[in-house]
This record gives C-alpha cells, structure tokens and sequence, in this order.
C-alpha cells in the first residue's frame, strides 16, 4: 500500500516558478515522490486518511545540494589552518592522507560529515575524494543521494599507485554500485597541475563510453594559472578545451580566475561552475565572477568544499556568503538576490548533476527530496520575505525536517538512522589516531 503524507507548512517555497512562495497549502508525498501542491483544506479533503504534518511557522523547501565537497576530509577539520593552497595541501593534507587515509577513514568521515550535512539541510552531496565503494557504502547507510566523485592524479597514493590504476578502480566502483538507488558516479581528475594531457584524453573518452560526468578543480588560484602558462604554453582551461574537457558533462570548481574571454567560453561549451565562497576566502584564492558568470548564462551552483579547508559542511551559511560576496565583487547589491541565490543551492546545483528532472525543485512528480527551516526564532523575525530570510537570516540549526526519497532523515533536528553519540565517539577515536 502506498504511503501518503500532506506537509502543511507555513509557506512552502518550491523554486519553480522562480521565487514563488505558497501559503495555506500542502505538499503531498506518495511514497518517494512529490505526488502534488494544493491548499491545505482541498489536502485534508482529499487525503482524509493521510498521515499530516502541520509545521506552523516553518519554511518548507526543496534539499540543498553540495556541487563539490571531500566529505571525508571532515576528520582532518583543524589539522592544518591559516596556510596557503600549495603548502597547505603538499607539507600538511597531502601527507597526512598518506598516513591515514584508508577505506574504514573513508566511510567514518564521509558518515560523519554526511551527518553533519543532513542537519543543515543538504540532501545531495557531489563528492571528490578516494575509496570510492567506501563513499557509496557511506551514502547508502546515511540516506544522502551521493554522486561518488572518483578522484584521478599521476603520483600515487594509498589508494592507487598511478593514473591508471585509479582509473581502473573509478570504473570498478561504477559498475559495481551500477542501478543503486540514490548512488551516482563521476570521474573526478583532480586538476589540471595534478593530470597529465594523455590522462585527460583517457577520462573523455570513458565519460563518453560509460556516460559519467567530469568533475575537477579548475583555475582555484593564479599560481595554478601561471605555472600551466610556463609549461603548457596556454592558461588551464584552454589547455582543457584543446583536450576535449569542456562539455555540459564538465562541472568545473572553483574558477576563481576567469576573464571575459574564459566566461564567454564556458558558457559556449556548457559547462557547470562550483563555486566554494568559504574555501576560496579561507585559502586567499580570490574572488570568483559569479555574477558575470550568471549573466553570462552560466550554470553556478555551491560546494562547501572539504571540512578541512571550510571548515563546516553548511551550505546555508556558505549561500549567504556567496550572495554577498557576488554584490561586492561585482559592486552592484542587486547581485545574487535571495531567490537566485536559493535557485544556486538547490535547482542549479541539480541541473549541474544532470538531475534536474528529479530533485531541486518542489514539482510533483520529482523525488521528494524536502527541508523544513523554522523561521519563527528571534533570530529571524519579523517576516516580510521568508526567502530574504532564509538566506540572509536563519542558521543551519534551523533546519529542523529532511526527507530524501520520500524518508525522513531528521525529525525536529533529530536524525532519524543515525546516532549522534556514536558519531562523536568516532570522531574523537580518529583525532587521538592522527594526533599520534
């Protein structure tokens, strides 16, 4: 039998129509699905047997999505702060992943930080990191919808010993977790300084083979700019459209450093942006051209990026900062509006994925992948727009319901298949192991 239930907020916001918000009315779930938006006494007519769930004073929404994360990165949070990219990743991150990082580090720190997203309201996550089935296994344990980003360099490390054997094992991976529900994958190489051109060639050709998308960092700093400059001869992102990269397969992150010429060519080829405002300031990389880039026409959605370089999975927080950061970078504050910047953090960050047709938006037929934010907090009143609010106003601890497929994930800020306790004691277990 199927399982019906009306959520009768106090405004839902479905983000199509673009900044629309509804009042006295109900969403109805059948089972996964968003089976339809109505007032809430035609729901309670028509669904009289119904399970209903009245949120007086709550915001209901479609879930964040994360456009780029290494949600295993959560157990190095703090380990090395205030440092450059380059020697953050070479003398600190790079040789502690050596160290440590393995499949059970993997699936406890993708766990957690999946955790950690589900409280603040992210029900999908893009994620780029190692150990692949351990992303996937993590996911499917959590609940989150998980695009398992398959990280691909030259050098070795305790997952591979070079580009093809990660290679190898991103396909492996694939094909065993093919047909899951809620598991996606993506070839991940890492960045234009870290693959070579022949690698490149390999990873377009099996994204075109298997149909996966490419994920990769890309133009994150003027050094990176410069030094393919001095080797290839050209700035990295010509050198990737020169190998094929460039598609609406292709979400790049990061682009912090693009000129007019650089816009004007990923909006030629399709290509998806990532933008992580919380990195990007944390490791001085700059200030990307989001709002040249969206009036370019081109698809921006919002990572929170590793724990280790943010340093918290908050995705409301980093909308926030996104949105003031495009009106001072851009010296225009109607730059990023509360209802675009909504848009970047769930129907774009979709589109980007490939997802549209199934999550990020409030339409019936999708995936009932839904949020509840309580506004009626102090903190966030009076209301005269509660989609102004939610961006500029509430926190993550305000996200108090999260349904992915229809399952509910937190009930009243109360995870519902996870234990908090358990997750905290792991967490300390792996800070004594590399404190050591």
């Amino acid at each position: 039998m199927k399982k019906i239930t009306c959520i009768h907020p106090q405004w839902l916001i479905p983000v199509e129509p673009h900044a629309t918000v509804l009042t006295q009315h109900a969403l109805v779930m059948t089972d996964d699905l968003i089976s339809g938006l109505m007032p809430s006494e035609q729901a309670y007519q028509q669904y009289q047997n119904a399970e209903h769930i009245v949120l007086a004073g709550h915001a209901l929404l479609p879930g964040f999505v994360n456009l780029h994360a290494h949600s295993a990165m959560c157990l190095l949070r703090g380990l090395a702060d205030d440092l450059a990219l380059m020697d953050w990743l070479n003398q600190h991150i790079w040789p502690a992943e050596k160290l440590h990082v393995s499949d059970e580090f993997v699936f406890d720190g993708s766990v957690q930080a999946m955790a950690e997203m589900i409280r603040g309201g992210t029900t999908t996550v893009n994620d780029m990191y190692f150990y692949h089935q351990a992303v996937a296994r993590a996911g499917i344990h959590t609940g989150m919808r998980t695009v398992v980003g398959c990280s691909i360099l030259e050098f070795p490390t305790g997952y591979a010993n070079d580009a093809d054997d990660y290679i190898h094992k991103a396909i492996e991976a694939y094909q065993r977790f093919a047909g899951q529900n809620g598991v996606d994958f993506r070839l991940a190489p890492h960045a234009p300084y870290t693959v070579a051109d022949e690698t490149f060639k390999k990873i377009v050709a099996l994204s075109e083979k298997h149909n996966i998308g490419i994920h990769c960092h890309i133009h994150e700093t003027l050094d990176e700019v410069a030094e393919s400059v001095k080797q290839h001869g050209v700035r990295p992102l010509q050198r990737l459209h020169q190998l094929g990269l460039l598609s609406a397969k292709l979400i790049a992150a990061h682009v912090v450093h693009a000129t007019d010429e650089e816009i004007a060519l990923l909006q030629k080829t399709g290509v998806h942006v990532a933008h992580n405002p919380a990195s990007n300031l944390k490791l001085a990389s700059g200030f990307a051209r989001i709002h040249a880039m969206q009036n370019a026409g081109i698809n921006v959605g919002i990572g929170t990026d590793g724990s280790a370089s943010n340093n918290k999975l908050d995705l409301l927080a980093d909308v926030r900062m996104a949105a003031l950061l495009s009106k001072a970078e851009s010296g225009n504050p109607t730059a990023l509006n509360a209802a675009q910047a909504l848009e970047m953090a769930t129907l774009s960050g979709a589109r980007a994925l490939g997802m549209e047709q199934s999550i990020g938006s409030l339409v019936e037929g999708k995936q009932a992948d839904i949020i509840a934010i309580d506004l009626s907090a102090l903190e966030t009143q009076p209301i005269y727009d509660p989609i102004s609010q939610i961006i500029y106003a509430a926190g993550r601890e305000q996200v108090s319901h999260v349904w992915v497929a229809g399952r509910c994930l937190m009930n009243n800020r109360q995870l519902t298949n996870l234990d908090l306790n358990e997750l905290e004691e792991k967490a300390r277990w792996w800070q004594a192991r590399i404190a050591r």
